[in-house]
């Protein structure tokens, strides 16, 4: 798989984690799972929407991936995190026999803009503004999620 496939997936699990924010159904986390380059599980987090702890962006997109395969085990298949994940979704991750984990955080996305710059030939740096829209993106993510009802704040710094 290429850096530009890579790049699409991990784009898609971050559009999973604004999807569920902008549903107002849990915290900003997105989640899908690829198998032979086709995406077979989406998930984004839905705790506070169903009530259900166990309700990660991973735990959500192994859910459908299992569903969609009409199979439990996973193994051979890639998952793209938009943030690292938990010790029981790694825990699920394990046992499913995820061949690889791709995790997003403001350093990958900035890492993936510069990747994009270079696939269209411009400088691999990115704009001032390009990580000036990260950093407000994380912020707007964290303020949502404080605002859909989440007690306190997390401890990532964003």
């Amino acid at each position: 798989m290429n850096h530009s496939e890579k790049e699409k997936f991990m784009l898609e699990a971050v559009n999973a984690a604004l999807k569920g924010m902008q549903n107002n159904e849990g915290g900003p986390f997105g989640c899908i799972i690829v198998k032979n380059g086709t995406i077979i599980g989406r998930g984004h987090n839905r705790v506070t929407s169903t009530n259900d702890p166990t309700a990660h962006a991973e735990i959500t997109a192994i859910r459908d991936a299992c569903k969609n395969l009409n199979s439990f085990q996973l193994e051979g298949c890639e998952i793209y995190t938009s943030c690292e994940p938990c010790p029981m979704c790694l825990g699920f991750i394990g046992r499913d026999q995820i061949k690889s984990i791709m995790v997003a955080n403001i350093l990958m996305l900035l890492k993936l803009v510069s990747m994009m710059r270079l696939s269209t030939k411009k400088s691999p740096y990115p704009t001032i503004k390009e990580v000036f829209l990260l950093n407000n993106w994380a912020k707007t993510l964290q303020k949502n999620r404080l605002k859909n009802g989440q007690k306190k704040e997390d401890k990532t710094a964003y």
